[in-house]
């Protein structure tokens, strides 16, 4: 993760504080998971036509992130996944097919940044209870 020091005007910053205090995160992971999001919007302006099998969804979260197209499966499901299982095992794990996980894959590289901008947020705000 990479650091960046970010100066906020007095009522931007306690404004943040108090909406991350109401989510039960600290002032970081708010920030991180509002550029996440941010950022994510302005990229999901349209689904990306190279990808047509990975669309962007709203997730009970509310937030807007790239699934496989027809499944509830996110795109950073499958790459986290890969970590620990070949891509035909996990095909056969979610009941798709090999091209659809090697789409995944593929947007994955295409869309790094804001697929690890998901991860990473998601990971700050710990194991879900």
């Amino acid at each position: 993760m990479t650091r960046y020091v970010l100066d906020l005007p007095t009522n931007l910053k306690q404004d943040a504080e108090r909406l991350a205090k109401e989510q039960g995160i600290s002032l970081d992971q708010f920030v991180l998971w509002s550029l996440a999001e941010k950022v994510g919007g302005l990229l999901r302006i349209q689904d990306d036509p190279n990808f047509p099998n990975i669309v962007y969804r709203r997730g009970a979260s509310g937030l807007q992130r790239p699934i496989l197209r027809g499944t509830g499966i996110r795109a950073q499901t499958i790459v986290l996944a890969t970590r620990e299982f070949a891509p035909a095992a996990l095909a056969e794990q979610y009941d798709i097919s090999e091209a659809l996980v090697q789409e995944a894959l593929n947007f994955y590289a295409t869309h790094r940044a804001e697929i690890d901008a998901y991860i990473e947020a998601e990971a700050a705000m710990g194991p879900a209870a």
